[in-house]
């Protein structure tokens, strides 16, 4: 017979999994009530601290930084015009500082197993049907980026030969599938060493902008400046003419500007519960990527305007051939343009790193998502089991076997398929920043009602009123991102599918998750406990070993890193 046990730590988060099923009838579980066999999970749950803070100031950053900067905006130069690329990346930008200070306030809060990603956050300070919603909708769209980025790892190697892709496909998704089966320290190191490249090649492609505008290309005759924003212009008029085209233009670009920053503050949030003295090193990372972030997207997206016009020939070309490869990459056009001959080969196999690396930390943080479902009981336990190097096996394994979907891009017809599917990851992206915007409103009002203000570490000032920003503004992108369909002989079913059928999907997922745990009201403040698991971390944070840099080059490293 199982024995009633009291142990703090054990039991506050199966209250959590237990909660659910009581508050319908209006009282709490007791310590009494919890037993070992409730407990049989949690105790093989807690994954292992084995990300360093340089791992995590990377992962966060090279993580981000995949085909969506790379590639994908050259669609958005073509339709939309330089100068409306560059507000769309300003202002998501802006957006994703905020999404990311609300997520990095309430993970660092308490940044353990179970508690450091977004669905869990909703599953805390929400209730059952929104979690429920949140979780799936967040895995779905992590799941499926790996596949487009394995994708894309095999189309940048067309750029060099003519192999059948499924060779490629196969051997870059075996590799980013094993990559995840090992100890999380392992996957640190290797994201440490891709980024660092990743990093590079862009700062190496911003400085060569610079010398293209200043007219030191082996074909240039003189000083390049903006003249591709006098001629053609800086704006394309889409769809109607007039000031009307020009936001139709901006607004567009928003939302296929979307695709490059999804996700991004939610595998920085993954990486809390394996991060070494997470309250220390959090906190820096969620800084400073937001910076980083800013240089490379907002720089990049301005020298793309600068050295390519938005209506190229080859850029033109590749888009409507519906290539992949650097040859529809604006950064390859506008060296090639100039007369430099080799560096396209180089530029295109620093490509093939970004997007395996962006691949690799999605599935990274497709099963940590899975893991907490699972800890939380809104997925099947055994997700929550992990193998003796603290990897959450059966989470790796469902997550990568959405690789496989990328299969579909051996056949013309399949390829188109698999757009809609990445079209349908970036309205995920946005529900997703929506709901930590939802559950950041609530996450205050609860901290307020507790009087917990001094015992918060990390706070963005006014971040309340960034939440209410940040809601609205992804729910009305979220809701006319497939406007263009609307207007006249612009009408396309598959379209109007790959833009809606999200939220169709999230609607019927809130719905059923609402009628199956007959909760319709959020949890009252007085029913949220986590006044244990917060002790908890705030004794391993005094516990904890700072390390405080001496000399002047550790000093630049840990700055740095």
């Amino acid at each position: 017979m199982s024995q009633p046990i009291t142990s703090v730590v054990s039991v506050s988060s199966v209250l959590s999994k237990k909660k659910d099923e009581q508050l319908k009838k209006g009282h709490l579980v007791s310590i009494e009530q919890v037993t070992d066999d409730d407990l049989d999970l949690e105790e093989k749950a807690e994954v292992v601290r084995g990300l360093k803070s340089r791992h995590i100031q990377l992962i966060a950053l090279g993580g981000a930084i995949g085909t969506g900067l790379f590639i994908g905006s050259g669609s958005a130069l073509s339709v939309c015009g330089p100068a409306p690329l560059l507000m769309s990346y300003m202002i998501i930008s802006f957006c994703v500082w905020l999404v990311m200070s609300q997520l990095g306030e309430m993970v660092i809060f308490i940044p353990i197993s179970g508690n450091a990603s977004a669905y869990a956050l909703t599953k805390k300070y929400l209730n059952a049907p929104l979690s429920f919603t949140a979780g799936w909708n967040l895995f779905y769209a992590q799941a499926m980026i790996p596949a487009s980025e394995v994708t894309a790892c095999a189309l940048i190697i067309e750029y060099w030969t003519d192999a059948n892709s499924a060779i490629w496909i196969s051997i870059f998704g075996i590799s980013t599938i094993a990559l995840n089966f090992l100890p999380v320290k392992y996957y640190g190191e290797s994201e440490f060493c891709v980024a660092i490249i990743k990093i590079l090649c862009i700062i190496g492609l911003i400085i060569l902008g610079v010398v293209i505008f200043f007219g030191g290309g082996p074909n240039q005759h003189g000083v390049l400046g903006f003249h591709y924003w006098k001629n053609p212009g800086a704006f394309v008029f889409y769809l109607v003419p007039g000031n009307t085209g020009r936001f139709l233009a901006t607004w567009t670009a928003i939302v296929k500007g979307g695709f490059a920053f999804v996700l991004t503050p939610e595998i920085l949030a993954s990486c809390a519960a394996e991060a070494e003295n997470p309250r220390r090193s959090m906190p820096k990372a969620f800084r400073r990527v937001v910076y980083r972030l800013l240089f490379f997207y907002v720089v990049g997206v301005l020298v793309i305007g600068v050295i390519v016009a938005s209506n190229n020939p080859r850029l033109m070309s590749a888009i409507a051939a519906g290539e992949s490869n650097a040859a529809a990459s604006p950064f390859v056009i506008g060296i090639s343009e100039v007369g430099i001959k080799v560096l396209p080969h180089i530029v295109n196999a620093c490509f093939l790193t970004s997007a395996y690396s962006a691949g690799t930390s999605q599935l990274y943080a497709a099963s940590r998502t899975l893991h907490s479902m699972a800890i939380m009981g809104d997925a099947p336990k055994f997700f929550g089991r992990l193998n003796r190097w603290g990897v959450p096996y059966y989470s790796v394994g469902l997550g990568s076997c959405f690789i496989f979907l990328a299969y579909l891009n051996c056949s013309n017809t399949s390829s188109m398929v698999f757009t809609w599917l990445s079209n349908i990851v970036s309205i995920s992206g946005f529900l997703s920043w929506m709901f930590i915007g939802i559950c950041y409103l609530r996450f205050r009002k609860i901290i307020d009602y507790l009087d917990l203000n001094d015992r918060v570490p990390y706070r963005v000032p006014l971040m309340r009123y960034g939440a209410y920003f940040t809601t609205g503004f992804f729910a009305i992108l979220s809701l006319t991102n497939g406007f263009y369909v609307f207007f006249p002989q612009n009408w396309s079913t598959s379209n109007f599918f790959a833009a809606y059928v999200t939220l169709l999907f999230v609607a019927v997922l809130f719905a059923g998750s609402t009628i199956y745990y007959r909760q319709w009201r959020l949890i009252p403040p007085e029913n949220i406990e986590f006044m244990d698991l917060l002790e908890r971390v705030e004794e391993e944070e005094n516990d904890a070993v700072v390390y405080e840099p001496k000399t002047i080059l550790e000093k630049i490293w840990w700055y740095a890193f």
